[in-house]
């Protein structure tokens, strides 16, 4: 785990001390938590104009992180922040594994779940609020297995303050508590997985959103509405079984998550806890988010990790049976050396599994970066050229206290000391200073500007440049009222 967390924190501080660190996601996290320590409403300019974050995902859990900031009041804290989640699954994770197999499987367990692709792409996304459940989808199966019930389900509660569709989680925890004839325990995470659902999506996102609505219903090729998807889901299965295998992202996320534990997750019920996550991804109608580069496979990690495990422990179970009854006929010195023999057998057997895995990882993390980025800071890949000089440089130009319209790599530079948003997302009456990449095709955010379209914005409002093609980014400023700069340097005051 320290091991782990030390390449995790590395690996951060070289991303953030490079510019490669952005405003999407890390930027627009830092404003909701900054916000929360500053005893306000999570508003933030990266993601538009009085943007109201909980109008975009329904996360309230960010609020325990806002105690953090008074500590450090850097975005880097972020970082600390997601590392440590992460190394705290590994806890849960051995303690099931060690339980089914003892203390061997159990550690190489941990080295497969730390290193593996899933936690290197969210470290390499800075922050997202998926981190605060890793560690507790895996509680809850450690809870499940030690007989917790009540303990699970008050974890199960906990996730709905991730992120708004977790509710769907819930159902499948209760599906898994179904299983085990948890009846009482079953319907009632059901009950709240509905609920946490409907008041995520219905209430409190159209209440916050600009749109009045939650925009994030993404499965045309399923329907038009969530009813049309059930819908098809259970007239058409077989059409839907077909889109999510249609395109090679999503074949290769497949095998990434499942041939490197040998398919085994597949076979055991906990595998139905990561089914609506997984599923969700492949049946949106954004391509990106089929890729195995992004943070949404954080989660899933310790799920199909465990049920690789769980599958193995019911082969195990089976194979001891089947070794059993001739051992029961043989001299009983005899019956117990086969006994432990078998039971050897079965670990080792079991403990190559989640070897499989941290082999796996080992050899993407030395040679294939495009999954597994840790392969720059493991191979001390990282270059501070010109471009890192001149975002630097551009930072610097900016005072503090003023409304700046920023590139996506520079904006978490400034969260700290101005009122920052992305080219074109703030209201251009505040507008002071605004910093512009003209080597990106497009300058982020949801509605992203191209460096031609800020040009022409900042020539219409009367800006003038500062600093002109410093290894493509240009600053650029206008006068304005005092006033004006006073309400901006107001957003980072309590």
């Amino acid at each position: 785990m320290a091991a782990a967390s030390v390449l995790y924190l590395v690996h951060s501080l070289l991303r953030y001390a490079t510019f490669s660190a952005k405003g999407f996601d890390l930027g627009i996290f830092d404003q909701a938590v900054r916000q929360y320590a500053l005893f306000k409403a999570p508003i933030v300019p990266i993601k538009g104009e009085d943007f109201h974050l909980l109008g975009d995902h329904f996360h309230p859990v960010l609020v325990v992180l806002a105690p953090l900031y008074w500590i450090w009041d850097d975005p880097r804290m972020l970082n600390i922040a997601l590392i440590l989640l992460l190394a705290s699954a590994a806890l849960p994770t051995y303690l099931v594994a060690r339980g089914w197999f003892g203390h061997r499987t159990g550690m190489v367990a941990v080295g497969a779940l730390l290193l593996g692709w899933p936690f290197q792409a969210i470290v390499n996304w800075d922050f997202h609020e998926i981190a605060v459940g890793v560690p507790l989808i895996a509680w809850i199966i450690w809870a499940m297995e030690r007989g917790r019930i009540r303990l699970a389900v008050g974890l199960s509660a906990a996730l709905l303050l991730v992120r708004e569709d977790m509710g769907v989680t819930l159902v499948a925890i209760a599906l898994v508590l179904l299983l085990r004839r948890r009846w009482i325990a079953a319907a009632l995470t059901a009950a709240l997985g509905v609920a946490g659902y409907w008041f995520a999506t219905d209430v409190v996102i159209p209440h916050f959103s600009p749109s009045g609505d939650f925009g994030y219903w993404e499965f045309t090729a399923l329907g038009a509405s969530a009813g049309a998807a059930v819908v098809f889901l259970l007239t058409q299965p077989w059409h839907a079984a077909a889109i999510l295998v249609d395109h090679p992202l999503k074949i290769a996320l497949w095998l990434l998550h499942f041939v490197p534990l040998w398919l085994l997750p597949l076979a055991s019920p906990y595998a139905i806890l990561g089914a609506p996550i997984l599923l969700s991804r492949l049946f949106n109608d954004r391509l990106n988010v089929w890729s195995p580069v992004y943070q949404y496979d954080a989660i899933l990690a310790p799920i199909f990790l465990l049920a690789a495990l769980d599958t193995a422990r019911r082969i195990q179970a089976v194979r001891a049976r089947r070794t059993r009854w001739p051992a029961q006929q043989a001299p009983e010195h005899a019956a117990s050396s086969t006994t432990a023999a078998a039971t050897a057998r079965n670990r080792r057997w079991a403990t190559a599994v989640p070897a499989t895995a941290l082999a796996v990882s080992v050899v993407g993390t030395l040679f294939f970066p495009q999954v597994f980025p840790l392969q720059r800071t493991v191979t001390a890949s990282w270059s501070f050229d010109e471009r890192v000089a001149a975002h630097q440089r551009a930072v610097e130009a900016v005072p503090d206290g003023v409304c700046v319209e920023a590139a996506d790599t520079a904006a978490p530079h400034l969260v700290d000391r101005t009122r920052v948003g992305l080219n074109g997302t703030t209201d251009a009456s505040r507008l002071s200073w605004l910093i512009i990449d003209d080597t990106v095709s497009e300058l982020g955010g949801n509605d992203p500007l191209t460096p031609q379209e800020a040009f022409d914005r900042a020539d219409r409002l009367g800006f003038e440049p500062v600093i002109s093609d410093d290894a493509g980014l240009w600053v650029l400023h206008r006068e304005v009222d005092d006033a004006v700069d006073a309400s901006c340097a107001e957003y980072l005051r309590r």
